[in-house]
């Protein structure tokens, strides 16, 4: 069984003021936040790394009575090169890309042996299949639904079918979608079995957030029910 889970990206966040901008959105309801960290290698750009997360960690404690989950995306080169610099820096999971190991395995234990949940991406060009192979070793399966690497993209429709894919063959995975989730997208999102939705500029960028968060999540929620996935 699974549960709705926003996780909205700090990528299109007020930098100039991340703390109190998260809070408003965790506030919101929001119960994880997503980290993009970018090299400028596995994607043509480059975006925060283990001190922001480590700095953004301390406005968020794990003490609190409801710990906000950080949700580390790691587009990067060399995936376990940054394992313990996440960890440390207050990561709590560590989603990396298929497409950037040759041995997504190693990773997993790699990943797992430094305390964090693993997840695994695979881009839009990437069938979801090769994932089958592993997904008894991960907590989530992230299918991208736009070219990673930049913020503010089109949601590609056509991804939908890795998440139908994946849930009816794992109905208790998490599966994450990132890119283009916003009111006029979540529907086909959730329809298709998706839990866990990353938005960006449609929950900082709203003048309301947390009405969007809660869009969002009604949407997922209705259709894991209509499944009969969802957590009670």
């Amino acid at each position: 069984m699974v549960q709705p889970i926003i996780s909205p990206s700090i990528l299109a966040s007020d930098f100039a003021n991340l703390g109190s901008h998260c809070k408003c959105i965790v506030n919101g309801g929001a119960e994880w936040l997503h980290l993009d960290v970018m090299d400028g290698h596995f994607v043509p750009n480059i975006s925060l790394g283990a001190p922001i997360i480590a700095s953004l960690r301390k406005q968020f404690p794990r003490s609190d009575p409801n710990p906000v989950f950080f949700d580390c995306h790691m587009m990067v080169s060399n995936p376990e090169q940054w394992i313990e610099d996440i960890a440390k820096a207050g990561g709590d999971g560590y989603t990396f890309h298929f497409e950037a190991t040759d041995d997504a395995l190693r990773t997993i234990k790699k990943v797992k042996a430094a305390g964090m949940k693993v997840g695994v991406s695979v881009k839009p060009k990437t069938p979801v299949e090769v994932l089958f192979p592993i997904v008894e070793e991960i907590d989530l399966a992230l299918v991208m639904t736009v070219e990673p690497g930049f913020g503010g993209q089109k949601f590609m429709p056509e991804m939908m079918a890795k998440v139908e894919i994946l849930r009816n063959k794992y109905p208790d995975l998490n599966i994450e979608v990132d890119g283009g989730l916003a009111k006029d997208t979540i529907d086909a999102a959730a329809k298709a079995g998706a839990n866990v939705i990353v938005g960006g500029t449609s929950v900082f960028g709203a003048e309301n957030p947390a009405e969007v968060i809660d869009f969002l999540r009604s949407s997922v929620a209705t259709s894991l029910t209509a499944k009969g996935l969802l957590t009670k």
